[in-house]
């Protein structure tokens, strides 16, 4: 009686740790999705800096005045 027990308990173990494993891996996945999404957001951004600063004649190495 005492194997079956610890096979049960076992199994429990397992079960649980693959409900785990895959919670996590749900977590890194979404994460990821978002990291994707804002690397995309900042090149946008980088992008339309660059544009809005050729725009008005700033070249790239000037820095903006200290009013900014």
């Amino acid at each position: 009686m005492e194997t079956e027990e610890r096979i049960n308990d076992l199994q429990s173990r397992l079960a649980f740790q693959d409900d785990t494993i895959q919670a996590l891996n749900d977590a890194l996945v979404a994460q990821q999705r978002l990291l994707e999404r804002l690397q995309l957001q900042v090149a946008a951004l980088i992008k339309r800096q660059d544009e809005v600063g050729s725009q008005f004649g700033l070249a790239e190495d000037e820095a903006p005045p200290p009013h900014y």
